[in-house]
């Protein structure tokens, strides 16, 4: 059942408003596990902060390789973006010096993106770290979050009038 409801979904970057010259990403990555804890999973996710939208999405080990993923999951619109994220030295070396900044929590510049990263926890079991919920396969691990990052994505559309 949850299978199918993802081969339902459109394309990942048909969900996704398109960029405006002003947005500026947020970028962090959250801790999971698949079967046991020390098969840890880490979600690597970019929000727009107008839109509050995730343009894009990897799960993967918290290496380079893996936020280079990341970087090329993001729709060519919001390449040019300004981004922030935290001191991770994955960030800069994936994302160009001249559009990403490095910065700590409290400057807030990652504020919604920490803010989606608690609403997960508290939506989805599987990312709550003390928790007897989680995933038992890496596609279906894939395919929850993939659900939630749709359904997340459709109510923080942009409709415009015409």
């Amino acid at each position: 059942m949850v299978k199918r409801g993802v081969k339902t979904l459109p394309p990942f970057k048909e969900t996704v408003d398109p960029a405006q010259p002003d947005d500026v990403l947020e970028l962090d990555e959250l801790w999971s596990f698949v079967g046991k804890k020390s098969n840890k999973r880490w979600l690597w996710t970019a929000m727009c902060r107008r839109t509050r939208q995730i343009v894009a999405f990897v799960i993967g080990d918290r290496s380079e390789a893996t936020c280079r993923r990341l970087w090329n999951k993001l729709p060519d619109d919001y390449r040019q973006c300004r981004s922030y994220s935290d001191f991770w030295d994955a960030y800069q070396a994936v994302f160009p010096s001249e559009t990403h900044e490095s910065v700590g929590k409290e400057s807030g510049e990652t504020a919604h993106m920490e803010r989606w990263n608690n609403t997960l926890r508290q939506r989805l079991g599987r990312y709550v770290r003390k928790t007897l919920s989680f995933s038992k396969s890496d596609a279906y691990h894939e395919i929850t979050t993939k659900l939630f990052i749709a359904d997340y994505n459709s109510d923080h559309r942009q409709y415009t009038v015409t």
